[in-house]
């Protein structure tokens, strides 16, 4: 049997400041931990917030020799939990950087177990090259390197691990990652992110619900949240939802701050019982109607 466990989201506002940010992050958590989470979630791009290239790479450093990582790994330590920072900033280094020109940073998310080593990391896929109605336009594959693994990671709570699959912010709206991660087990989904407010207020919640609802698995996703240092702006609502669409938890859209939910991955397979869509799932072929025709 699984052992139920409490999650925790931690909301933020992300500046412009490393440590600042470093800094107003354990502070949440460890607010997280003493409302008894074990397994803690904090949003796409925890350290850094920043549109200016420059400044951006004046900030950040390469994983090897990185202060926010050992921050966080001494503070999974401490607090003896599972510290799922959503993403960070990392510089790649040279030797994976083909041409000036190429994208100099993975957006990297982290795993602490309660011994404080990394049990998984993983480099968002999807990469957010959009023009928005409003006149938002982003471009992250200029700057970010894409990510070619999906990573799944065991939660150990009692006797029974709970398998974890990882994503980040626009990797939402690819459902075909989640489905692999659910065809391969995985009974929580986590999506930490930084959605824009106009695709929030369009899309956030009925995203979450529906990966949560087709899968058959709780989607876990800490959000950053309000006007931030750099200008932009975030939609927030950090939410937990359980594998019948139901929210459980939801933040605010502009305050940093920690919910929490209890989870009980039972309910993950009880869901997928009365739903079985991953057993009854199929493949098929794709024709046209001039293919048809053809025959």
């Amino acid at each position: 049997m699984f052992e139920p466990f409490t999650a925790a989201c931690v909301q933020l506002n992300s500046g412009t400041n490393v440590d600042k940010n470093i800094a107003d992050t354990s502070a949440l958590v460890r607010d997280a931990a003493k409302q008894g989470a074990s397994y803690v979630q904090t949003p796409e791009m925890t350290t850094i917030l920043h549109q200016n290239r420059k400044a951006l790479m004046q900030a950040i450093s390469p994983q090897d020799n990185n202060s926010a990582i050992s921050a966080f790994s001494k503070l999974a330590n401490e607090l003896n939990i599972w510290l799922h920072i959503g993403s960070m900033a990392v510089e790649l280094p040279k030797a994976e950087v083909p041409t000036d020109k190429s994208p100099q940073i993975a957006n990297r998310g982290f795993l602490f177990g309660p011994d404080g080593r990394i049990a998984a990391s993983y480099d968002k896929i999807h990469m957010f090259d959009v023009d928005l109605d409003n006149g938002e336009s982003w471009r992250e594959s200029a700057l970010y390197r894409p990510g070619e693994t999906a990573m799944m990671a065991d939660l150990e709570f009692g006797a029974k691990p709970v398998r974890l699959g990882m994503a980040i912010c626009y990797d939402v709206r690819f459902a075909h990652l989640f489905r692999t991660y659910a065809q391969n087990g995985a009974l929580v989904l986590g999506t930490p992110a930084a959605f824009t407010k106009q695709t929030g207020e369009a899309h956030w919640h009925i995203l979450q619900r529906a990966r949560a609802i087709e899968h058959g698995a709780f989607m876990i996703s800490a959000a950053q949240a309000g006007l931030h240092e750099d200008g932009r702006e975030t939609f927030g609502h950090s939410m937990i939802v359980d594998p019948w669409g139901t929210i459980l938890a939801q933040s605010n859209g502009t305050d940093a701050g920690v919910i929490t939910a209890k989870i009980d991955p039972q309910q993950a397979i009880d869901a997928r019982k009365k739903i079985p869509a991953l057993v009854n799932d199929r493949t098929f072929q794709l024709c046209t109607n001039s293919a048809i025709q053809a025959t």
